[in-house]
C-alpha cells in the first residue's frame, strides 16, 4: 500500500487541471512526476505479494503500482510511434494518474485485453524490408511491466554466449567473445541466420518453455493473449496470427531468447563455441591449424 503522504500527493496530481493542447508539456511533466513518486515508493509500503518461490504470484508483482510506474517511465524513455489507437507516449504519460490504477485493476481482475498491432515496414540494410509490429502505448506499458518480473527468472539460466536483448550485454560483448574464440585457434566458423524467425515462433512451444519457470498460469494466459493480438496492415487488413512474436514491443526480444535458449544449450552440449545475438548465430568447431 502507498503511504498516506504518497496517496495525498498522488491525489493532487490526479486532480490537477489538464488545460488545452498548449499545456501538453505541462501535463506530461505532471504525469512523469506522478510516476516517479509511485516508482520510488519503498517496496515495504506495497502489499507484500512475494512468496518463497519468486515464480509464483507473478501477476501481483507485475501489476504492483511501483512496477507499473517504472514500466511506463521506461516506455517514455524508449519513445516510439503510436499504435492503431493513435495515442502517443506523451498522451498516455499525461493521463497516468488516471490510467495506472485502472490498468492495475484490469490486470488483476483479468479484464485487460491487448489491442491490435499496427504493422509497418522498414528497409533492411542488406536489402528487402523488415516488418515491425507497433502495439498501442498502453500495451507496450503492460509488456514492459511483464518483462520486469519475468526477466530476472530467466536471466541466470541463459547461456553466456547469448548477447542479444540482455542486461549489460550487446554487440560489443558479442564481438569480444568472437575475437577470443579466434585467438584460441577456432579458425573456422559457420554463420547462421534464422530466416523470418520472429514470424515463425510456435506459440504453444514458447508457452511450454515459459511454464518451466513461470508457475502463475494467469501470466502465461496474458502472454498468450499478447501473442494472439491481431495485426492491422496499412490497407486496413486485420489478421489474427497463429504463430510469431511481432517485433516492435518490449516483450518480443526477450521471448526470442526464451525460445532460442534451447538452441544455445544444444550447441554447447555438442562442444561447439558460438556467439549468438538475437537470431544471428556463428557457431564454430575445433579444426586443425
Amino acid at each position: 500500500m502507498l503511504s498516506s503522504e504518497s496517496r495525498q500527493l498522488a491525489f493532487v496530481f490526479a486532480d490537477s487541471p489538464r488545460g488545452g493542447e498548449d499545456d501538453q508539456a505541462s501535463d506530461v511533466s505532471v504525469g512523469k512526476s506522478y510516476l516517479l513518486l509511485i516508482a520510488n515508493v519503498k517496496e515495504a509500503n506495497e502489499t507484500d505479494t512475494r512468496t518463497t518461490d519468486p515464480a509464483d504470484r507473478l501477476l501481483e508483482r507485475a501489476a504492483s503500482e511501483a512496477n507499473l510506474a517504472q514500466a511506463l517511465l521506461k516506455v517514455l524513455r524508449n519513445q516510439g510511434a503510436p499504435g492503431v489507437d493513435g495515442r502517443s507516449v506523451e498522451e498516455v504519460v499525461a493521463d497516468a494518474p488516471r490510467l495506472l490504477p485502472q490498468l492495475r485493476r484490469d490486470l488483476l481482475t483479468r479484464a485487460y485485453r491487448p489491442g491490435d498491432i499496427r504493422r509497418v515496414w522498414i528497409p533492411k540494410p542488406g536489402g528487402g524490408q523488415r516488418g515491425l509490429g507497433i502495439p498501442n502505448v498502453v500495451d507496450r506499458w503492460v509488456q514492459q511491466a511483464l518483462l520486469q518480473v519475468l526477466e530476472p527468472l530467466w536471466e541466470p539460466r541463459f547461456h553466456d554466449s547469448n548477447h542479444g536483448f540482455r542486461p549489460h550485454r550487446g554487440a560489443q560483448t558479442a564481438i569480444a567473445e568472437a575475437t577470443r574464440h579466434l585467438s584460441e585457434g577456432y579458425a573456422y566458423t559457420v554463420d547462421v541466420d534464422l530466416s523470418k524467425f520472429f514470424d515463425r515462433v510456435h506459440h504453444q512451444r514458447l508457452l511450454n518453455r515459459l511454464a518451466h519457470r513461470v508457475k502463475d498460469g494467469r501470466v502465461l494466459k496474458l502472454v498468450h493473449r499478447i501473442l494472439q493480438s491481431a495485426v492491422v496492415h496499412a490497407d486496413g487488413t486485420r489478421i489474427a496470427p497463429r504463430e510469431g512474436t511481432p517485433q516492435g514491443g518490449p516483450l518480443s526480444p526477450w521471448l526470442s531468447n526464451v525460445v532460442l535458449d534451447e538452441l544455445d544449450w544444444e550447441l554447447a552440449s555438442r562442444g561447439l563455441r558460438f556467439v549468438r545475438y538475437a537470431d544471428d548465430c556463428a557457431p564454430g568447431n575445433v579444426h586443425a591449424r
